[in-house]
């Protein structure tokens, strides 16, 4: 038998061992209630995973709603291509822009709670599935909603609503609460070489 047979026989047997184990742990867990999962850190693709997340709900027939914080009415690829989904998706675009745009706490403050409103309604809504914050954690790192009433709020959502947020900076309430926390980590950007955002990459 030749080294390759030898390497693709011993890869069987260990994949055979590795299946044995996979099917064993699946078959302890069970189909739960909905999940609140957050995306944070200083690195790119906190929205994109979680607009790939409503794109994978709308696939299952799931209906989705999405409140953007911060982020102003500035066009993105994201709500043009989800605009095409109205019977399954409602898409809410409640930021004024980034603080440093603004530059009105006063302002910034009050689109947070008008935003708000607006998650409550939707979080507590039982026709949609999937809710998704998009910047919350920036806003509650701002002080601009009162956290203590946000997490209350998402702790006692519907059962089988599945809620997703977004934006650096987390809060150690929210990650505590959370059943999926991910970190992205920044290594490079572009930005840092002088290039400015770009088309269907980052808006």
């Amino acid at each position: 038998m030749s080294s390759e047979d030898e390497r693709n026989r011993a890869h069987r047997e260990a994949m055979r061992g590795r299946k044995v184990e996979q099917d064993a742990l699946v078959a302890g867990k069970v189909h739960g209630q909905g999940l609140l999962l957050v995306h944070t850190g200083d690195g790119k693709g906190k929205s994109t995973a979680a607009f790939g997340m409503v794109a994978r709900a709308l696939g299952w027939g799931m209906k989705v709603g999405v409140v953007q914080f911060i982020k102003g009415k500035w066009i993105t690829g994201e709500r043009r291509f989800f605009s095409r989904f109205p019977d399954q998706l409602t898409f809410k675009v409640m930021g004024e822009g980034f603080t440093w745009d603004t530059q009105d706490r006063v302002r910034d403050i009050a689109a947070a709670e008008a935003a708000w409103d607006v998650s409550r309604a939707m979080i507590a809504d039982p026709a949609l599935d999937l809710v998704l914050l998009d910047e919350l954690n920036i806003v509650l790192r701002y002080e601009y909603l009162d956290r203590r009433s946000v997490i209350d709020v998402l702790i006692n959502r519907p059962r089988d609503k599945h809620v997703c947020i977004t934006g650096r900076d987390a809060h150690p309430d929210l990650v505590a609460i959370a059943d999926l926390v991910t970190e992205m980590k920044l290594v490079k950007h572009p930005f840092e070489q002088g290039i400015k955002a770009t088309k269907g990459v980052d808006f």
